[in-house]
């Protein structure tokens, strides 16, 4: 079983591309947790409770030090589009979000409408055969 696992190990390695060669992949978690936290932050590098204190402690003196200042005019502001512009606009992304939805096969859709319609005449039943139990019941403990 050894040799059949080394085998297919060694196809998926040749399958890579060429530029992940010279990357080693973390082989532990505390790795992969060191090789994330490489890509972040400075300030977040560290994972101590002292160096998280201090961040939001200079984020709340830097709240102070903007509570002074007046309100931003909207002057400089782009006006809203219209009504009618909004709407085009939203017509135009459902029709982009409908281009990325992978769609059913033929065969696929009527497996899955045989399912469902099975389902619903088994739930169907299913409620009925209980409504017909607890009527009988009832009709018999209150005559």
């Amino acid at each position: 079983m050894g040799g059949v696992e080394d085998g297919m190990s060694e196809g998926r390695e040749q399958d890579q591309p060429e530029e992940r060669e010279g990357a080693v992949r973390p082989s532990t978690a505390a790795a992969r947790r060191e090789r994330r936290a490489s890509s972040r932050p400075a300030a977040r590098k560290d994972g101590s409770a002292e160096s998280k204190k201090s961040v939001v402690k200079s984020d709340s003196s830097d709240e102070d030090a903007k509570k002074g200042r007046p309100t931003k005019t909207r002057e400089g502001q782009e006006k809203r589009p219209s009504l009618i512009g909004r709407f085009f606009r939203y017509l135009r992304e459902v029709i982009g979000e409908l281009r990325k939805v992978i769609w059913p096969t033929r065969k696929q859709l009527v497996t899955y409408t045989g399912v469902v319609l099975v389902f619903v005449v088994f739930m169907v039943a299913l409620v009925w055969a209980l409504d017909l139990g607890f009527g009988a019941a009832v009709f018999e403990l209150f005559g």
